[in-house]
C-alpha cells in the first residue's frame, strides 16, 4: 500500500520552501514539488528588504532556504504537477513522474508577472529589466527610469520609483491612465513623473545592461528614449489552475481566498504566497514566507485535531 503523507507542498518558492521548513519543525511527513525552485526569487537582482541581510541576491536567498529545507532531509523534486484529486480524506497528487498521496496540500504556486515579450526584456531581467520597484528602486537613485503599464500597480511602481530616480517615464499603449483618480492626480503633481500616452515600447536595447528603449511612435521626434532601466507594471497572473480543478474559491481576480490559517474553503488545502489574498495583497517574499510557515502551522493543527 503506498504511504500517505502528511502533506505536499506544491511550489518551491519561498512561500513553499517556508512551509517546508515548518512542517519538518512539526516532524509532518511532507514532500516539495517544483519545478523551479525559487520562482521570481530568480530574477530578482538584489533584495534589501529582506530582515537580516542588508543587502542579498534573490539567487543567494533562495539558496540558503533550499539548503534549510535539505537540512532537515526534505528532498525538492523536479516534478511538475498535473492534477490534485480529493478522495474522501486522502488528495491523490499526480505529477509528471508518479502519484502522491497526502492528507493535506499545500499550494504555493505563486505567479508570474505578465511580461512584454519584447526583443530584449528576457536577456537584460536584472540587468535594468524589473518587475517589482519595491525590490528595485534603489538601485536607480538618481538615475532615468521607465514604467510600462497604466494602471494603480504602474501608477504606485512610478510613484515609489520617483522618491529615488531624477526621472521617470510612465510610458502606456492607451490614451489615458486606468488607475484609479487619485493615484492620476498624485502622478501629475509629481515634477519627476512624465506621462508618454499612447505608445508601446517594441524592444529593449543595451549593452549589458538598458540604455534605451525602442517606441512604436515618436516621442519628441525620436523613435527611441534613452533610459537607465525599464519597469514593467502590467499585473501579475496567479498560477491557480490546480486549484480551480478542485473548486477552490477565488476572488475576481483569481487569487485563492484564504482564511487567516491559510487554510482554503477544501478542507486539507490550505495556499500561501502570491496566489492567496492575504497579507493584504502586499506580495513580497516575506510575506510569502510568513504566510508558507502559517501553512505548515494550520496543517499541524488540522491534522492534530483528527
Amino acid at each position: 500500500m503506498q504511504e500517505i503523507l502528511d502533506s505536499v507542498i506544491v511550489g518551491a518558492g519561498p512561500s513553499g520552501l517556508s512551509a517546508s521548513i515548518y512542517a519538518s519543525r512539526y516532524k509532518l511527513n511532507h514532500v516539495v514539488l517544483g519545478s523551479t525552485p525559487g520562482g521570481q526569487m530568480q530574477s530578482i537582482h538584489m533584495l534589501e528588504n529582506w530582515p537580516g541581510d542588508i543587502s542579498i541576491s534573490g539567487y543567494d536567498l533562495i539558496s540558503r532556504m533550499v539548503d534549510h529545507v535539505k537540512h532537515y532531509g526534505i528532498e525538492i523534486k523536479n516534478e511538475m504537477v498535473m492534477s490534485v484529486e480529493k478522495n474522501g480524506d486522502v488528495f491523490n497528487v499526480r505529477t509528471s513522474s508518479g502519484l502522491y498521496k497526502a492528507r493535506t496540500v499545500i499550494m504555493a504556486m505563486g505567479s508570474e508577472y505578465c511580461k512584454l515579450n519584447i526583443p530584449g526584456e528576457k536577456e537584460l531581467v536584472g540587468r535594468g529589466v524589473s518587475y517589482c520597484a519595491t525590490c528595485d528602486a534603489m538601485f536607480f537613485r538618481n538615475k532615468v527610469v521607465s514604467v510600462v503599464g497604466g494602471g494603480n500597480s504602474a501608477a504606485v511602481t512610478a510613484l515609489t520609483l520617483a522618491d529615488h530616480a531624477s526621472k521617470v517615464y510612465i510610458i502606456h499603449r492607451g490614451e489615458k491612465l486606468m488607475s484609479e483618480a487619485v493615484w492620476i492626480d498624485k502622478l501629475r503633481n509629481n515634477d519627476k513623473i512624465e506621462i508618454i500616452s499612447g505608445t508601446s515600447v517594441i524592444e529593449i536595447k543595451g549593452e549589458g545592461k538598458v540604455e534605451k528603449l525602442v517606441l512604436d511612435k515618436p516621442y519628441n521626434d525620436k523613435t527611441f528614449l534613452e533610459t537607465d532601466g525599464i519597469f514593467v507594471a502590467v499585473g501579475t497572473t496567479p498560477g491557480v489552475t490546480l486549484a480551480k480543478g478542485l473548486g477552490v474559491k477565488m476572488d475576481e481576480a483569481s487569487y485563492i481566498i484564504t482564511n487567516p490559517d491559510q487554510s482554503t474553503n477544501i478542507e486539507g488545502i490550505f495556499a500561501a504566497g502570491d496566489i492567496t489574498t492575504g497579507s493584504d495583497k502586499f506580495r513580497q517574499v516575506i510575506t510569502a514566507a510568513a504566510e508558507g510557515a502559517i501553512a505548515a502551522n494550520g496543517v499541524h493543527k488540522l491534522l492534530k485535531s483528527r
